[in-house]
């Protein structure tokens, strides 16, 4: 087994800003399990916000080098068991090197990763497309270059109201609302009468995340649903959404990959509450491994590579009518340049 990395800038069609920050370029970690014929890749992007780096990957990826490469694994959860330490303080890094395992091992098998899982992929939701924080004129011409039938709506400005009845006039498209963080309680509960009016679905993430207190009232008394972002990254985050959020967001480049990420999937849905997979501006690699779990999701937001203006894989096609898959086995998306 070797392992092999690959940096790649990705560019934006749009800056990108949430809450607490902006962009116009995302940089990102390409990693590559080749076994003989066999190969499987994964993806990480890195994120200030989090301290995850291009630097502090490889760093870490090359720390686990001798392990992965000499050690036999049978199973990419097995892997991921062995890694468990080394990557403690970098799941980013673990996400990549989990999704390869993931790709590999079931080319190995001889199946779509869908196909290991025993999902249909008939059963996958439709993913919304992000619309970041922008002036509301440059938020409408968004919308306008791509019309879709579920928008996601960055929130977090002195006029987020505002914004929501502007939007609401150009479109009829489901509208869902992710504040990051950037609300008070009496905020969210306030807001939640009026964008329910507004069409929106659910908010997600409106308080910050180690709020609890206040998450408990936004719960008792929202006019709409919750969904938990930054206050689920890891597994053992689950149970404290309880009873807090109606469903969680896992992004799987914060909980380590598809491993934990399909244990914390399987533990809301054991609660009762809804779950979705997120994006964090990935390629066609981390996309199309989205995509290869998405039917076991309620909501699903992996409109990442459609936000880039030049994407340096192919893999999975994404449109309101259906999701199409690359042709090979495993994950199946490739690098192209």
């Amino acid at each position: 087994m070797n392992l092999s990395f690959q940096v790649v800038d990705l560019p934006l069609k749009h800056t990108f800003t949430i809450a607490h920050q902006s962009r116009d370029v995302q940089d990102t970690l390409i990693v590559k399990l080749q076994d003989g014929a066999f190969f499987g890749l994964g993806e990480s992007t890195t994120n200030p916000f989090y301290g995850m780096t291009i630097s502090n990957m490889m760093e870490c990826l090359e720390r686990f080098r001798p392990i992965v490469e000499k050690v036999e694994w049978k199973t990419p959860a097995e892997l991921w068991d062995l890694g468990k330490e080394i990557f403690k303080e970098n799941p980013f890094a673990q996400c990549a090197l989990d999704m390869a395992a993931w790709d590999i091992y079931a080319k190995k098998s001889g199946k779509k990763l869908y196909e290991l899982l025993d999902l249909n992929p008939a059963g996958i939701p439709l993913t919304n497309f992000t619309i970041g924080i922008d002036t509301v004129e440059k938020m409408v011409t968004k919308m306008k270059e791509v019309h879709w039938p579920i928008y996601k709506i960055k929130l977090g400005t002195s006029d987020d109201l505002a914004i929501i009845r502007e939007l609401r006039k150009h479109t009829d498209a489901i509208f869902r609302i992710d504040a990051n963080c950037a609300w008070t309680a009496d905020q969210a509960i306030n807001y939640s009468g009026e964008l329910k009016k507004l069409g929106v679905e659910f908010m997600e993430q409106p308080l910050g995340k180690d709020d609890l207190e206040g998450m408990k009232e936004v719960y008792k008394h929202s006019k709409l649903p919750v969904i938990a972002d930054e206050s689920c990254i890891v597994e053992s985050d689950v149970k404290k959404c309880h009873g807090l959020f109606h469903g969680i967001n896992v992004k799987l480049v914060k909980a380590g990959g598809i491993t934990p990420g399909l244990r914390m999937i399987h533990e809301a849905k054991k609660l009762g509450m809804k779950t979705m997979v997120g994006c964090m501006t990935e390629s066609s690699v981390g996309i199309t491994a989205i995509a290869h779990i998405a039917p076991l999701l309620d909501y699903v937001d992996m409109d990442g590579a459609m936000l880039l203006s030049k994407d340096p894989a192919k893999g999975v096609i994404i449109t309101p009518e259906k999701v199409t898959f690359p042709e090979g086995n495993g994950i199946g998306a490739e690098m192209i340049f």
